[in-house]
């Protein structure tokens, strides 16, 4: 199993360099299981790290309960967010290359920024939300290298969580204080209200699935540190992305976030 794993992990990896999807791997490998998805993963992201990349931090996905009804699943999943696709905005704007995902999408979520370490069992959203040095606007790319879409749980699981990179509103320490379950987001596509959504969206409340999250990382033997970055699950619906669209996302609160796809 284990030559299985790295010959998918490098196929992965090549489709990501390439911008050549392949088929799911539950149909040309038969792999149904979480463990083995989670291991092809595991085994990508050690690739990319001999190569000299940094993680920045983690996205959660399925975090939406219409989502993992479609899916069969009854918890989210989890990638790693990679410094070299994180997208600095300035002046709240930011200019990303299209062509550099696969099938890519967006949506926007909010995001924490830890300043304590969480590395004891049972994490609670309480804990999550007292580690927490500030929080922001998160918008993702998600892209998947898997063909057309075709994705059963362990697809996306082996695919980073069908993760293409990120970008953040500025950081706010007074959010922590906010109820973020309640926070409105909106998302503006080409001047056209697109898509909306809460912040309970995400598990009922952001600090709950960044509290599965933990813990989860937690089964791997892996811990939230300081200054690590945890995109929390959209709370607004998939929208698809082509060059020359411009999205503005608002949050309650926070400053617009315009991304423009070039």
């Amino acid at each position: 199993m284990n030559t299985l794993v790295e010959t998918i992990a490098s196929r992965l990896d090549n489709a990501w360099q390439t911008n050549t999807p392949i088929p799911p791997i539950t149909e040309s490998d038969g792999i149904t299981d979480v463990s083995t998805a989670y291991a092809i993963q595991t085994q990508w992201t050690k690739m990319r790290l001999q190569r000299g990349e940094k993680i920045a931090g983690r996205k959660i996905g399925l975090t939406s309960k219409a989502i993992q009804t479609q899916l069969g699943v009854n918890e989210p999943d989890y990638g790693n967010l990679w410094q070299s696709s994180f997208y600095e905005a300035k002046n709240g704007k930011v200019n990303i290359p299209a062509g550099g995902f696969l099938q890519p999408r967006i949506e926007g979520e909010i995001a924490f920024l830890f300043g304590r370490p969480l590395r004891e069992p049972n994490i609670t959203p309480e804990q999550i939300l007292d580690a927490t040095e500030a929080c922001a606007m998160g918008v993702e790319i998600v892209a998947s290298r898997i063909a057309d879409w075709r994705i059963k749980l362990v697809d996306t699981i082996a695919d980073n969580a069908s993760y293409g990179g990120f970008t953040l509103g500025p950081w706010d320490k007074e959010m922590r204080e906010d109820d973020l379950g309640a926070l409105a987001m909106t998302i503006h596509h080409n001047g056209e209200l697109a898509a909306e959504g809460l912040g309970s969206a995400a598990l009922g409340h952001p600090a709950t699935s960044t509290a599965w999250l933990a813990n989860k990382l937690l089964e791997f033997g892996v811990s939230l540190e300081p200054g690590d970055i945890v995109i929390s699950g959209g709370i607004t619906k998939m929208l698809p992305v082509k060059a020359g669209d411009e999205f503005r996302f608002t949050l309650t609160g926070q400053p617009d976030l315009t991304v423009m796809f070039s």
